[in-house]
């Protein structure tokens, strides 16, 4: 599994109903074969899609719906067929009849959430085209860096225990049962 988390949630430009005009600001990844992050700028674009066509398996969260619509303006290619993939979201709605948050999973799960969520990314992004500083895109690389950590868990803590938590719309912590396998 050489990587955990979606895109690292990818944020830029024009709207979530329009995500495939979307570009990538920076993207992040988790290598579990290589043990480590790496951080793709929209340039590298073409480098990211190699390295999720190779992955024995790409876990995220809403990676397939999001994240693949937004990337495949960089490539030829159709994602979803060219990897192997795992999206939490999809599998929890299929077992839940309705979709969850990542935050509400990593809360109940881990007892931590998101450090963030994509309307800052989004802000961080316009910051730093507008001034062209650093500082807002690294705060969108640490973010992203979070998301993609707490996906990893999350999908970690599936793996060994079956189930993962998620507080419900009363702000119950309820399980939901997963039959997700370990990747070497």
């Amino acid at each position: 599994q050489p990587r955990s988390r979606g895109l690292g949630d990818v944020y830029k430009r024009q709207g979530y109903e329009n995500k495939q005009k979307m570009g990538i600001s920076l993207a992040v990844t988790y290598s579990t074969q290589l043990g480590e992050y790496r951080i793709f700028p929209e340039s590298e674009a073409h480098a990211l899609v190699e390295q999720l066509s190779k992955a024995d398996l790409v876990v995220g969260f809403n990676h397939l719906n999001f994240d693949y619509a937004v990337l495949e303006s960089y490539t030829v290619f159709d994602m979803v067929p060219q990897t192997r993939n795992l999206d939490i979201l999809v599998e929890v709605e299929a077992v839940l009849g309705h979709r969850i948050k990542l935050d509400s999973i990593a809360e109940a799960t881990l007892g931590k959430g998101k450090t963030a969520d994509g309307l800052n990314a989004l802000r961080w992004w316009q910051e730093h085209k507008r001034t062209g500083e650093l500082e807002p895109l690294m705060k969108i690389a640490e973010y992203c860096a979070h998301d993609v950590k707490v996906t990893k868990l999350v999908h970690e803590y599936g793996v060994e225990h079956g189930h993962i938590k998620f507080t419900d719309r009363q702000g119950q912590v309820r399980e939901c049962a997963v039959n997700w396998t370990k990747y070497d």
